[in-house]
């Protein structure tokens, strides 16, 4: 029996399973695969044929026979063209196995006819196992597939001031314009220029909640506009997108193997010229060819063969649900081995985003009042602080009215006026610098040392206020380490280039015990040498930008919040395509459940083999059960593996965070609660 369904191309001829209507990256073509199943009903019929005419024809088998003998060799054709093709390209393979024991059956039986009928019973259920395989097979890869199947081919590219035109995905350049409408797949990734909509990336995050997007914000290829009609500028097209990259990297994923299967294929080679001579042994003593027929059929080691591939498809599809892209199915393995995490802080740990955590107002001022004027004030501004103000005032139901005279000094702050008051937001020299002359810094019980910005408003010549902004930490990076540590990782670590009090405070708030600060680059890959050094299998979390060194320097690189990103793509061996730290954890279970999901399957594939192979030597087993049994052992093999394709079905509802804002020297911060 065949996996061509399971494997890519390359592991066929390495496994010498080839199948010869394989078509593309799927295995196999369907047309290819309707014709063999036309093929093996015409088989089939004629050995029913010759069936009926044996019990209602009267004594004459000749024609039963000539019926029988034409459909066995139906059936069996595609067998021994496999067989003939592996000789002449000088290679001794399974697929002689399979040849032998059909032409075995042929020459089997008391006569001629029972022979040829036992030969098409055997070669049917060995084309059948093939067929159920490749069903049941494609359950397994249902979530790599329909990525690959949701490539948009057609887009609406503006041309002119409202005109537009459909192309196809593959005319679209950087720089045009497309208009996406509801229920349309985003044909290109590109920037909201116009619109508003909310976005269904789950082929690209993994997330199952769709995100709202607006001017200015990312969209990707391959994701799914759900509402609104939205204007977006291509900044990549092709297989430049990120969609592009995704579905690369999944299929190339795929051709690469975990290490026990190179090992397996180093002593294939052996196992052939093995089940011959043990075939020969039954002949030489029973001087009985169906027990070497049914000793040949069940020695097939479909399911032995199987044992990694399914699994690895398997978790390769439910890590691809859940926007973990792995780029070598050997790092599955490696993660069950994994016993240090090192995290990387700004944009690992924390968001990367200003959050604010302080409103400080004065005087007889509310703090909502205070929200809502410095809000106001900001509302025009892109700066970060401006956007956490805005985000906050949202997310409070405050109503902003837009604000009059604004003005932005770029490092300093912003003037305008709200209700007929003259507002001023910025640092403190900035305030100064507007005539506002009173003590005010006195006021405030933060550091700027300690990782937070500060904002300070004034009405007037007064000021009102004062706000505390910083670096948000994840909210999932408290639970998510707990797990780490739960899983039996020994060290987890933050390692950072931050300022040694920002760095202690968030490794207090996410329970990290092992920090180490202001770290250059070449720190970080320090650190990371020397826990592998004393015998640690070290996995290096980051954003894939500024720690790329340190992420290649890992046994396991893990890039996060990869989406859009090809630095973090190709930094590391491992990429999130979000940041939620709690697929960490899952990935060492999936890690582990696909390890011992493989064992299962060789085990049983051993023990299988094994028993079959005693079975038909005593006779026990025919050939026709041997060929049932076959395939039974190949499917349960297939079934085991599936169970992975629902590992991690929990994390599905995590609600994706928003855009990181744009880096300036206020980024970076920890976080504090307010």
């Amino acid at each position: 029996m065949q996996v061509s369904s399971l494997l890519s191309r390359k592991e066929i001829h390495e496994h010498h399973h080839d199948h010869e209507d394989d078509c593309g990256s799927c295995g196999h073509d369907h047309d290819h695969t309707q014709f063999k199943l036309n093929t093996m009903i015409a088989g089939v019929v004629l050995i029913a044929n010759s069936f009926f005419m044996e019990w209602f024809g009267g004594t004459d088998d000749r024609i039963a026979g000539i019926s029988a003998f034409i459909g066995a060799i139906i059936l069996g054709y595609p067998i021994l063209k496999l067989a003939v093709k592996s000789i002449l390209r000088g290679m001794l393979t399974i697929n002689e196995l399979v040849a032998i024991a059909f032409l075995a059956a042929i020459a089997s039986g008391e006569s001629q006819l029972g022979g040829y009928q036992t030969a098409g019973i055997v070669a049917f259920f060995m084309l059948l196992g093939e067929l159920i395989e490749t069903r049941t097979a494609a359950g397994a890869r249902a979530s790599i597939a329909s990525l690959v199947k949701m490539t948009p081919t057609k887009a609406r590219r503006i041309v002119g001031h409202s005109g537009e035109e459909e192309v196809t995905a593959s005319e679209l350049n950087v720089g045009d314009v497309i208009r996406i409408r509801p229920g349309d797949n985003v044909a290109a990734d590109g920037k909201i220029i116009k619109g508003q909509g909310s976005i269904n990336q789950a082929n690209i995050t993994g997330e199952s909640l769709p995100v709202d997007k607006t001017t200015g914000e990312e969209v990707f290829a391959g994701t799914t506009n759900l509402n609104g009609v939205l204007e977006v500028k291509i900044t990549r097209a092709g297989e430049d997108t990120t969609f592009g990259r995704v579905r690369d990297l999944i299929l190339s994923a795929e051709q690469t193997k975990l290490p026990i299967m190179r090992i397996i294929d180093q002593y294939m080679g052996y196992y052939t010229p093995l089940v011959l001579v043990i075939a020969a042994v039954v002949w030489f003593f029973t001087q009985d060819i169906e027990r070497v027929v049914s000793v040949l059929v069940i020695s097939c080691p479909c399911a032995f063969i199987l044992a990694s591939p399914t699994a690895m498809v398997a978790a390769l599809a439910s890590a691809a649900r859940l926007g973990i892209l792995i780029k070598n199915v050997g790092d599955i393995e490696i993660a069950a081995r994994i016993n240090a995490f090192v995290f990387d802080k700004t944009g690992t740990l924390t968001t990367g985003e200003l959050a604010v955590n302080r409103l400080a107002p004065q005087g007889d001022l509310k703090p909502a009042e205070l929200l809502k004027i410095a809000a106001t004030a900001e509302k025009f501004s892109n700066h970060p602080t401006a956007k956490a103000l805005v985000n906050l005032a949202e997310e409070a139901g405050v109503t902003l009215a837009d604000p009059a005279d604004f003005k932005e000094t770029a490092g300093r702050g912003v003037q305008a006026s709200v209700d007929g008051a003259s507002i001023v937001i910025g640092r403190a020299e900035w305030l100064r610098d507007n005539g506002v002359t009173d003590d005010f810094e006195s006021k405030v019980d933060l550091k700027e040392a300690e990782g937070y910005s500060l904002l300070f408003v004034a009405r007037g010549d007064q000021c009102i206020g004062w706000v505390g902004l910083q670096d948000a930490t994840r909210s999932e990076a408290k639970e998510a380490l707990a797990d780490l540590l739960e899983s039996g990782v020994r060290r987890v670590a933050m390692v950072s280039g931050d300022r040694q009090p920002v760095a202690a405070r968030v490794a207090a708030e996410i329970g990290c015990s092992e920090v180490v600060a202001e770290c250059l680059p070449q720190d970080k890959v320090n650190f990371v040498n020397d826990l592998k050094k004393s015998g640690y299998r070290v996995a290096v979390i980051g954003d894939g930008v500024n720690d790329a060194p340190a992420l290649a320097a890992g046994d396991m690189g893990v890039a996060m919040g990869a989406a859009g990103s090809e630095v973090a793509i190709q930094s590391a061996t491992i990429a999130l395509m979000n940041s939620d730290l709690r697929r960490l954890p899952f990935l060492m279970r999936l890690s582990r459940q696909t390890r011992k999901v493989i064992n299962q399957n060789f085990l049983f594939g051993i023990l299988f083999i094994i028993g079959g192979m005693i079975g038909a030597s005593y006779g026990v087993i025919n050939p026709i059960v041997a060929a049932v049994l076959h395939n039974a052992g190949s499917l349960i093999v297939v079934f085991n593996s599936a169970r992975l394709v629902r590992q991690g079905e929990e994390l599905g509802s995590f609600e994706p965070e928003s855009t990181p804002a744009s880096t300036d020297d206020t980024v970076g911060m920890a976080p504090q609660p307010a």
